[in-house]
Formats: structure tokens, C-alpha cells, sequence
């Protein structure tokens, strides 16, 4: 069930966002749903990746190239 949320946006904030939105041609309100999927989608990725990079570094895991040769 979708429950509405209202959030309070800088003048400047709105007109870019309604740019966007009407270029794309996608409704304002998905533009913001999806934004805020992505922002969640990256925040959980940070917080996993914070939490195993002890654990990867230990194994001598400091870069991308490191994983990918080990795969």
C-alpha cells in the first residue's frame, strides 16, 4: 500500500525536478520513487561493503582488479 510522504524541497530542487520529469516524460512522483530506490539501493551496498572490506583486505583484496583476478 502506497501511504503519501510529504517532504519540503529547495525552489531550485522542484524546477530541476520537473525538468526531468517532463523530459523523460515520467510523472514527478515516480521520478522521486525511484530516486529514493536507488539512494536506498546504494546506501545498503556502502554499509555491506564497509562491513566486509575487513575481511577482503585480509584476504589481500584491496582492489577491483584483485576480485576479478580471484573469480
Amino acid at each position: 500500500m502506497n501511504r503519501p510522504i510529504t517532504v519540503r524541497l529547495p525552489e531550485d530542487l522542484r524546477v530541476l525536478l520537473d525538468r526531468i520529469s517532463k523530459s523523460e516524460k515520467i510523472p514527478l512522483s515516480d521520478l522521486v520513487r525511484e530516486s529514493i530506490r536507488k539512494y536506498i539501493s546504494i546506501y545498503r551496498f556502502r554499509k555491506l561493503r564497509n562491513k566486509v572490506l575487513p575481511f577482503a583486505e585480509a584476504q589481500g583484496l584491496l582492489t577491483d582488479e584483485d576480485i576479478f583476478r580471484d573469480l
